[in-house]
């Protein structure tokens, strides 16, 4: 395939939540998008839903020695990337001291890992071309302490870090790299669990200066933003989309 005047993106966990948002969102703003996670079957149906400019590759990235393989493949089929996002993540609720060596590096394995085995190969590409833009999915698990999630936190405050330096690194090079920080995102999930918890569904509310949740398209729509031409001068930046929540008192 010759060289695509579309632009061509990669979003890990792309089959639903904000990965799905977000691949709907560049498709219909004319970016042909690969979405990669490890449910084929989910993949497929959400490729059906997103229409002839959306592609699957299915890999479990928790297998690190599999990443460079599945970008070598897609660069073979399509040529290029211009974007990459990785959104692909997992979580754990436990006490601190349940938590094992195991499950702490399954999460950091995922989280952070894969994140950079992704970018790596991926900026080897983008690097020959001096173009390219790259979105971390970051969290507020990351700007605040969160009980129970400490090996989630631990990842995502070391995502803010490698946004941080990949960009000083990899801007001068003609590679953007930038992180969102979602709030509290209506999810049929996030619903279900605030709602079987009030006393938390309102500890959330108070502290959110909007007073509601965002929508999955107020991440895609940043997610848009950022790889756009109206954000070639922005790098490095760690952007909460949040209702306020992280300045809420």
């Amino acid at each position: 395939m010759s060289k695509s005047a579309k632009k061509i993106a990669v979003i890990t966990g792309g089959g639903s939540g904000l990965g799905f948002a977000i691949a709907k969102t560049f498709i219909q703003n004319n970016i042909i998008t690969i979405i990669v996670g490890r449910d084929e079957e989910k993949l497929k149906t959400a490729t059906q839903q997103l229409g002839s400019d959306c592609f699957f590759k299915t890999c479990d990235l928790s297998n690190l020695a599999s990443i460079p393989g599945l970008i070598e493949n897609i660069l073979i089929e399509f040529n290029q990337i211009d974007i990459l996002v990785n959104n692909a993540g997992i979580n754990m609720k436990k006490d601190f001291t349940e938590v094992t060596d195991e499950d702490f590096q399954k999460i950091l394995t995922t989280n952070l890992c894969a994140v950079f085995a992704l970018s790596r190969e991926v900026v080897k590409h983008m690097l020959i071309r001096k173009t390219g833009a790259i979105i971390n999915i970051s969290s507020m698990a990351a700007q605040y302490g969160l009980p129970k999630v400490i090996a989630y936190s631990a990842s995502k405050t070391a995502i803010d870090g490698m946004t941080r330096a990949m960009a000083v690194e990899l801007s001068p090079k003609g590679i953007r790299v930038n992180a969102i920080a979602p709030g509290f995102i209506y999810s049929d999930m996030t619903a279900k669990a605030l709602d079987s918890d009030p006393e938390r569904k309102a500890k959330v509310f108070n502290r959110t200066p909007m007073g509601h949740m965002g929508e999955p398209e107020d991440i895609a729509a940043a997610a848009l933003y950022l790889v756009s031409n109206g954000a070639k001068y922005v790098t490095g930046v760690v952007l909460p989309v949040d209702g306020g929540n992280a300045i809420g008192f």
